[in-house]
Order: structure tokens, then sequence, then C-alpha cells
């Protein structure tokens, strides 16, 4: 399946989401979809993108130590990636998304009660923050290709 409609499958899982542990969830999916976008995009993508998608897998593989409960969710869309036939539309929904999850993920922990929660929330924020950062790259490195 190709990026762009697993990228908008995530959006709308995200959406759908009814608790915060859902949310969560779906935070983990958008990582999950990043580490298989990066992972495409090294393996298959221009030869000047590789660096940087070599570090989107490795910003969106930071949130891999999940409690056992929430693994069952990570990367099951992921893992049905076949392709990234628009590297710079799916890099930009990408974008959208991990902006959109962080965004959710900030209103989680702020109302979440219990501790342990609330700093499994600011970890998941800061691998999603790092994550749009290498998508932010990855678009840039794709611009100065154009213009060359």
């Amino acid at each position: 399946m190709d990026a762009a409609r697993l990228i908008e499958d995530t959006r709308h899982g995200l959406a759908r989401a009814g608790c915060p542990r859902e949310i969560v969830a779906e935070a983990w999916q958008a990582q999950a979809l990043a580490v298989a976008v990066g992972s495409h995009l090294l393996l298959y993508g221009p030869q000047e993108l590789r660096a940087e998608a070599r570090g989107l897998t490795e910003a969106g593989g930071r949130t891999w130590g999940a409690p056992d409960p929430m693994r069952r969710f990570m990367g099951a869309r992921a893992a049905r990636l076949s392709d990234v036939s628009e590297p710079r539309r799916a890099l930009i929904a990408l974008g959208m998304l991990l902006g959109e999850v962080g965004i959710a993920l900030v209103a989680v922990a702020s109302a979440a009660e219990v501790e342990g929660f609330y700093w499994q929330c600011i970890e998941v924020i800061d691998a999603v923050d790092e994550s749009g950062d290498r998508v932010r790259g990855l678009l840039r490195q794709l611009e100065e290709r154009e213009l060359s």
C-alpha cells in the first residue's frame, strides 16, 4: 500500500481515538509509519536523501520500548507499506500527521493523572518532534535537489 494512503488512514485513526491510550497508540502508529517511510527512502530513494532518511528511521524507532499492551497496535499499518510513489506528497502528509499527533499528545499529557503515563507521553512527544524535524530536513533536500 502506498505511504500516502497509510498516512491518511493513521490521521483518521487519530481523529477517531476516543481515549488517551488510543491517542498514544495512534502516535506509535505514526512513529512506525515514519520508520517505514524512512526505511523505504533509505533503500529506494535518491542517494542524497539517504542520510536524512536514516535519521528519520532512527527517530521514528525511538518509541519501540512501548509497554506490552500498546505493542500490539504498533506497526500494524506501517507493515503494509509497499511504496512511496510520491515522496514529496508523502513527506508533507507525514509531517502534518506528526504535527497533529504532537498536539494531541500535549493535550493527553496535560490531563494525565498518573505520573508514569505523563512521562510516557513526554517521551513520545519528543520522538514525534524529532521525526518531524527529520521530515522537514528531507523536504528541504528534495527542494534543493529539484532546484539543481
